[in-house]
């Protein structure tokens, strides 16, 4: 097996790997609920196949392209969506066709800790296969008539695609906007769409999601990224939070001393996720387009299990788009790189990506030449797509690669919602674990998010959404970029502008610092924290992200975001810690 060398950064396309066969599955062409699937094409949720009170019922999915018309046409063919309440689904339900002619993925029986694989069926479920009997009267089920639901009615006035700018530039409201509107009883009255409704959004569900965001979530996963292997599915989420923690769980085990590699500066609330639970966490070092695979292999081939106190790890978490917090986004040869070295390893990934539709346009500086044409952005939502750096899941033909995505960062993070794509047994695993922690995603979040993004927008209104996002991001980007071009002393802070995300990354270089012989980094650090404060400007602090705090920090960093103060604000933002770094270095 080939192995990588310590020169500087290369691509590794030569990298020979070996891997078992793996046997096609053909298509099914049954019309199908839970209760009449194939064989093979059994939902990931298998112990609650004939499990719940009612099933989903759709119709088969037509052999169309993989497009936003051809999602539209496969659901006129296969007709309407009936998803009664606590009803249960599974991504099979509404995958093409096309996604069984391909490899199945690997299974991870060796990986999963004891915690996971202990976990079975939910019991009440489990009695809940009696209630098909005719005739049978249930007293032993405890979801409440919606009858008692105190809530009888819901809207909401929502922006119409493609005008997603506000009414004026000191207003947020959108004009006309369309508004969205929810009743008790839709469903059965024919009303307001017809396919979901409070009665069904106030009750109990399945720990996998709602049938009617679920089918919207797998959509547009296979439209985005078209997992190259057959049997992969979706699971709703209370947030990548949520999904993290439930993943590290069902991944890592204190008893067997496990470890976690991510980037050396990483997202400081997985790290708190992480320490709890007993996995150590190391970190990987990184470049201006993040985690470095040449470290990451060059970690797990020298791993020395008595000197670092862990087994050498099996799994990796990474954000690859707009990185928190160093803002870094790794390109697509670089995302193949670290596939490459997690199969030669078998390392599992965990590829958290709130911000992977938030890539920007390209920077150009604030004194570009006007008279040179610009990088013309995206004009339709397949440009869009086609322009996006491919995701790990994308190229992830073993199935070790679980993506968390969440609507935390381009819809509300009030909704606290998401999904993960993972293999079948993954997600299985994970709904499990679902079933006695979180329940599943919030029902009203769950209906107002799908009455948005699939009922009202549809795939192409939500990608002309993520596209309008595109462009206010990079104006928001390139005005803190200005600022930073003229109020911070070049010569000491530098940066790499950000492709992607809310990040920007500044670092001091702190042996120009004259007590640097005498005082630490994370001294010189928090005399600048300090005094951003006093002038009246909170930038998070670098070591704060520090994967192996125990360390001493490799530079001195400092992360800002442009997500939300307005440009006049961000520009006397970076103004006040310019002052409070050039204070610090006597200048």
């Amino acid at each position: 097996m080939a192995k990588l060398s310590s020169a500087p950064y290369r691509t590794l396309a030569s990298l020979s790997l070996t891997h078992p066969p793996r046997r096609l599955i053909p298509v099914s062409a049954s019309c199908r609920s839970l209760t009449t699937s194939s064989h093979r094409r059994k939902p990931s949720n298998v112990g609650n196949v004939g499990l719940a009170e009612k099933d989903t019922i759709i119709g088969q999915q037509a052999h169309e392209p993989l497009t936003i018309e051809g999602i539209k046409a496969r659901r006129v063919k296969a007709g309407k969506l009936v998803a009664p309440t606590a009803s249960y689904s599974d991504s099979d339900m509404f995958k093409s066709p096309q996604a069984y002619d391909k490899p199945k993925a690997r299974r991870w029986d060796h990986l999963l800790s004891q915690e996971s694989l202990s976990r079975g069926a939910c019991m009440l479920k489990q009695a809940a296969k009696h209630l098909k009997k005719p005739g049978l009267i249930s007293l032993g089920g405890g979801l409440p008539t919606a009858d008692n639901f105190p809530i009888d009615s819901l809207s909401m006035r929502v922006p119409s695609p493609p005008d997603f700018a506000p009414t004026t530039s000191s207003s947020s409201s959108f004009s006309p906007g369309i508004v969205i509107r929810a009743g008790k009883h839709d469903v059965r009255d024919g009303a307001h769409g017809g396919v979901h409704d409070l009665s069904i959004a106030l009750n109990y569900g399945q720990a996998v999601g709602a049938a009617q965001l679920l089918r919207w979530a797998t959509e547009h996963t296979e439209l985005a990224h078209r997992p190259p292997y057959a049997d992969w599915r979706c699971a709703l989420t209370i947030g990548s939070t949520g999904a993290l923690e439930q993943a590290l769980r069902m991944l890592c085990d204190r008893a067997r001393a496990d470890a976690l590699l991510t980037e050396e500066y990483s997202f400081s609330t997985a790290l708190e996720t992480a320490a709890p639970l007993g996995v150590r966490v190391f970190g990987v070092r990184m470049d201006g387009q993040g985690l470095l695979p040449q470290s990451l292999d060059e970690i797990l081939e020298g791993w020395d299990e008595a000197a670092r106190g862990a087994r050498k790890p099996s799994v990796l978490y990474t954000v690859p788009s707009g990185q928190n917090p160093t803002g870094a986004t790794q390109g697509a040869q670089r995302r193949r790189d670290i596939y490459a070295v997690c199969r030669k390893h078998d390392v599992f990934i965990l590829e958290d990506e709130p911000y992977y539709f938030l890539q920007m346009q390209p920077y150009t500086g604030s004194h570009a030449d006007p008279t040179k044409p610009s990088v013309a952005p995206p004009a339709t939502p397949e440009e869009f797509l086609a322009g996006l750096v491919p995701s790990l899941l994308s190229m992830d033909t073993d199935g070790r690669v679980l993506r968390m995505d969440s609507f935390s960062k381009v819809v509300v993070p009030g909704s606290r919602l998401g999904w993960i794509t993972a293999s079948e047994q993954v997600v299985e695993r994970y709904i499990r674990h679902a079933e006695v922690a979180s329940q599943g995603p919030s029902g009203i979040s769950q209906l107002l998010i799908y009455k948005l993004v699939d009922e009202t927008w549809g795939h192409d209104g939500y990608l002309r959404w993520l596209m309008h996002l595109r462009l206010e991001y990079t104006r928001r980007r390139d005005a803190i970029l200005a600022a930073c071009e003229t109020y911070l002393p070049r010569d000491i802070v530098s940066w790499v502008p950000p492709a992607a995300g809310m990040f920007l990354w500044l670092k001091v270089d702190h042996t120009q610092h004259p007590q640097s012989a005498t005082k630490s980094i994370l001294e010189i650090e928090d005399d600048i924290f300090h005094s951003c404060i006093d002038k009246g400007v909170l930038a998070i602090r670098g070591s704060w992200f520090r994967a192996e705090q125990e360390l001493p920090p490799s530079g001195l960093f400092f992360r800002v975001t442009f997500a939300a103060a307005s440009e006049a604000d961000m520009a006397k933002a970076i103004e006040r810690f310019g002052a409070a770094v050039r204070e610090s270095f006597g200048r």
